[in-house]
């Protein structure tokens, strides 16, 4: 069994020490969306990526190798981000990557099927809260909304239950990810743009269960963040909360800036 160990607070003395130490120009920074580059909103479509994240993007992108690795669909998500990185993986891995091309077609088409079948199994999600939200090569299942979010989580899994054929399942913050149980998971998309970008390094950034997939990956050539405390996590090192990103890029800035004036 892989023993998870103590994340450490970032922007601890230890922690700023070895972040700098890991920074240079063949790192590549990978960083999810929601909960990480802008707040969680109830309403998902709400989400917003404040200005000074946008321009710290746009300046982080002019120094180094920019990706952006998230649950959304990649349409949507440029919406939001207000600058494009040089790669951009959606759908939790399932959209964007190289080779995979091939298999977006069958993703999409099951999960418009799981769409289909959900909300024919779910007829009063409206009334319990519960939101359900095509990506076209996933589908997330929501009920942050709901007043009874233990309830509608169980009326939820039990309509997961019953999809032919069956998805693979990440939790998240009040929602269910399903996903096609061949399609490449946010480990693997990492894995994979480090190999595509020629970079020796990575820093990933994340707050959710379907960042566990980079989280749990190994070697010293990588460097894990996640945005929130709580124990459970393969992350080594954390954020106390989302309002401590815009921080974090400035000092990766800074660093970049001074390794190559």
């Amino acid at each position: 069994m892989m023993r998870k160990t103590a994340m450490i607070y970032l922007f601890s003395d230890s922690g700023l020490a070895v972040l700098h130490d890991f920074i240079d120009s063949e790192t590549l920074f990978a960083f999810d969306l929601d909960g990480t580059l802008a707040p969680i909103a109830d309403d998902p479509g709400a989400i917003r990526v404040s200005a000074a994240v946008q321009q710290s993007l746009a300046h982080l992108k002019e120094l180094a190798v920019l990706a952006v690795i998230t649950g959304r669909s990649r349409e949507d998500a440029l919406r939001h981000l207000g600058v494009a990185p040089q790669y951009l993986v959606g759908n939790h891995g399932a959209e964007g990557l190289s080779g995979w091309e091939q298999h977006e077609a069958d993703f999409r088409r099951l999960g418009d099927q799981w769409n289909r079948q959900l909300r024919q199994s779910l007829p009063d999600r409206d009334t319990l809260g519960i939101a359900i939200e095509n990506k076209r090569l996933s589908v997330s299942i929501h009920y942050r909304g709901a007043v009874n979010r233990t309830a509608a989580r169980s009326v939820a899994r039990k309509a997961v239950d019953l999809l032919t054929p069956q998805p693979r399942v990440v939790g998240g913050k009040y929602v269910l990810n399903l996903l096609p149980a061949e399609a490449p998971n946010k480990g693997t998309a990492l894995l994979q743009l480090l190999s595509l970008s020629g970079c020796r390094k990575g820093l990933f950034v994340g707050d959710d269960r379907t960042d566990e997939a980079v989280f749990q990956l190994k070697g010293d050539h990588l460097f894990t963040v996640r945005v929130g405390g709580g124990t459970g996590s393969r992350a080594r090192y954390f954020l106390r909360s989302q309002r401590e990103v815009p921080l974090l890029l400035r000092h990766i800035i800074a660093v970049l800036t001074q390794r190559n004036p």
